[in-house]
C-alpha cells in the first residue's frame, strides 16, 4: 500500500520498527530512534491497517494517541540507550562503571579524608630546641591506631606557639573520617592525639607531647573519607588497568595502586615479563634462546622501583615495602620475587624575587595577603613536582610559569631552581652524606639521577616580595 500523499509505502515503513540503519546499534554506538520516525512508523500502520482515508489530521482522536504512544516509544528508546553506553567502560556512568570496574577486580577507589587539629606549646621549649619545625608528611595518630599526616610544615617556637594545621588521613576510605566524639566503649578511638612513633622524625615532639610541654588538640571530624573518585578519573584508570598478569604494565598499576605510592617504575633489563618483544615468532625454540641469558646466581632481575610520597615510612611491618610486596605477589610471575627499591628522595626549591600588582604589601612582604600569595605559588610548585617521573629534571620553564601564571604577580626576577643535596660530579672519600645547596643559573634544569625523584623543599626566606 502506498500514501496517496507523499508516496511512501506504507508497508514497508510499518515493518521497520525493529530494523534501520540510522538507528539502534551503529559503528558509531547506540543511536536512539528520533520521535519524528517513529510517529511516521505509527501513522503508517494506522493506515494500513484503516484504510488511507482514516482520519489523522492534527488533533484528531486517533492521531492524539499515536502521538503520545510515539512519546512514550521514545522514551524507551532512549533508556535502551543508556543500558548500551552503561555496558562498555568508555561511556557507562555512576553505579554502571563501578560495577564493571568490580568486575575487573578493581573497586571505585575512595577518598582520603581531610581536618585540621591543633598544636599548642603548653610550655617553653627545652634550650637546646629553639624552634620545632614538623615537616610536611609528620605521621599522627589517633587513639584507634589510624595514621593522618600533615598537608603543611609546622613551626613552632617563642612567638608562634600555637598553629591550626591541615591533617589528612594516610589510608584513603570512610574510616579516615575520624570522630573526636565517638565514644566506643568509653573510649574515644577517633581522638588523634598522639605521633606515630614509626615515623622518626616526630620523635622529638612525641618527647615533647609525653612531657606535657607540646599538646594535640583535635575537635572537628575529619572528612571527605566516605567520596570516592570521579567518573572520568575512574574510567581512565581502568582503560589503562593491564587484562594480563606477568607484565611490566600489571606490576606498575598494581603497586601504583597501594596508598602512599606517589610513581612506580618496573625495570625488566632482560624481558623476562612480557612476551610481547619483536623476536617473538622470528625463530625456532630449538634453535636459540627466547632473550637474552640471565644471572642464574640472582633470581631478582626484575626491579621495581618506587617513589614513595612524604608521608611514607618505608621500613617496617605493614609499612609501605611490606604492603608494595603484597601487592607484588598478586601479579608477579610464579617463582620470580622481584627486587623492591625505594628511589631517592632530592629536595629541589627555588628563589625569586617577586613584583605584586593590586596588592598592598608591606615593605618586608609580611602581609597577610602576600603570606598567601606565596603559599599559593608554592602549592603551584609542588603539584609541578609532584607529576614529575622517576628521574624527569625539574624544567625552569615549567617553575617560572606557575609563578608568573598566579594572579596578583607583575614579574618574577632571578629566579632560581635549588637542589637539596647537591649533585655529586666527582668521588667523595670518607664517610658521611654530601651537604649544602646547589644553585642552578637562570635558565637551568635541575638535573635527575635515573633512581632520582624531586621533592619540593620550602624556605619562606627564599621568595622575597620587593
Amino acid at each position: 500500500m502506498t500514501d496517496p500523499t507523499t508516496g511512501t509505502d506504507l508497508d514497508a515503513l510499518a515493518r521497520s520498527t525493529a530494523s534501520g540503519l540510522d538507528h539502534g546499534v551503529t559503528a558509531a554506538g547506540f543511536v536512539p530512534k528520533p520521535v519524528g520516525r517513529i510517529l511516521d512508523e505509527k501513522i503508517a500502520l494506522a493506515r494500513a491497517l484503516f484504510g488511507a482515508d482514516v482520519d489523522l489530521t492534527s488533533g484528531s482522536v486517533l492521531r492524539t494517541l499515536l502521538e503520545l504512544v510515539s512519546v512514550e516509544d521514545a522514551r524507551m528508546w532512549s533508556h535502551l540507550g543508556l543500558v548500551f553506553d552503561d555496558s562498555f567502560v568508555s561511556t557507562a556512568t555512576g553505579e554502571a562503571l563501578s560495577r564493571l570496574g568490580a568486575e575487573l577486580g578493581l573497586t571505585r577507589p575512595f577518598h582520603r579524608a581531610t581536618g585540621t587539629v591543633r598544636l599548642a606549646l603548653a610550655g617553653d621549649l627545652p634550650p637546646e630546641v629553639p624552634q620545632l619545625t614538623l615537616p610536611r608528611g609528620s605521621r599522627l595518630r589517633s587513639r584507634g591506631g589510624t595514621s593522618v599526616f600533615l598537608a603543611d610544615p609546622v613551626r613552632l617556637d617563642g612567638v608562634t606557639r600555637s598553629v591550626t594545621a591541615a591533617v589528612t588521613a594516610f589510608e584513603p576510605g570512610p574510616g579516615g573520617d575520624l570522630d573526636p566524639a565517638a565514644q566506643v566503649d568509653g573510649d574515644t578511638p577517633g581522638r588523634i592525639d598522639a605521633f606515630d612513633p614509626a615515623d622518626a622524625r616526630t620523635s622529638g615532639a612525641a618527647a615533647l607531647v609525653t612531657a606535657g610541654t607540646l599538646t594535640i588538640t583535635h575537635g572537628e571530624k575529619l572528612a571527605g573519607g566516605s567520596l570516592t573518585w570521579s567518573d572520568e578519573t575512574y574510567r581512565d584508570l581502568l582503560l589503562a588497568y593491564p587484562r594480563t598478569l606477568w607484565t611490566p604494565d600489571a606490576l606498575r598499576v598494581a603497586v601504583s595502586l597501594v596508598p602512599g605510592v606517589r610513581q612506580v617504575l618496573v625495570r625488566d633489563l632482560y624481558g623476562g615479563l612480557d612476551v610481547n618483544q619483536s623476536i617473538y615468532g622470528n625463530f625456532s625454540f630449538a634453535e636459540r634462546l627466547f632473550s637474552e641469558q640471565r644471572s642464574l646466581g640472582n633470581p631478582y632481575y626484575v626491579t621495581v622501583l618506587v617513589a614513595p610520597d612524604e608521608s611514607v615510612v618505608w621500613d617496617g611491618p605493614g609499612q609501605l615495602a611490606d604492603r608494595v610486596r603484597q601487592a607484588v605477589d598478586t601479579v608477579r610471575p610464579i617463582g620470580i620475587a622481584p627486587s623492591i627499591e625505594q628511589a631517592l628522595q632530592v629536595g629541589v626549591g627555588l628563589r625569586v624575587r617577586l613584583s605584586l600588582d593590586g596588592l598592598a604589601a608591606s615593605d618586608t612582604g609580611t602581609s597577610a595577603g602576600t603570606t598567601a600569595l606565596v603559599g599559593r605559588i608554592v602549592d603551584r610548585i609542588r603539584r609541578y613536582v609532584g607529576r614529575l617521573r622517576i628521574g624527569e629534571p625539574v624544567r625552569y620553564s615549567e617553575a617560572m610559569w606557575a609563578v608568573m601564571n598566579e594572579p596578583g604577580v607583575a614579574d618574577a626576577r632571578d629566579l632560581r631552581l635549588l637542589r637539596y643535596p647537591p649533585r655529586l660530579t666527582d668521588a667523595v672519600l670518607g664517610a658521611g652524606q654530601p651537604y649544602g645547596v646547589q644553585e642552578f643559573g637562570v635558565g637551568e634544569d635541575v638535573t635527575i639521577g635515573p633512581a632520582e625523584v624531586p621533592v619540593l623543599v620550602t624556605d619562606p626566606s627564599d621568595v622575597v616580595v620587593a
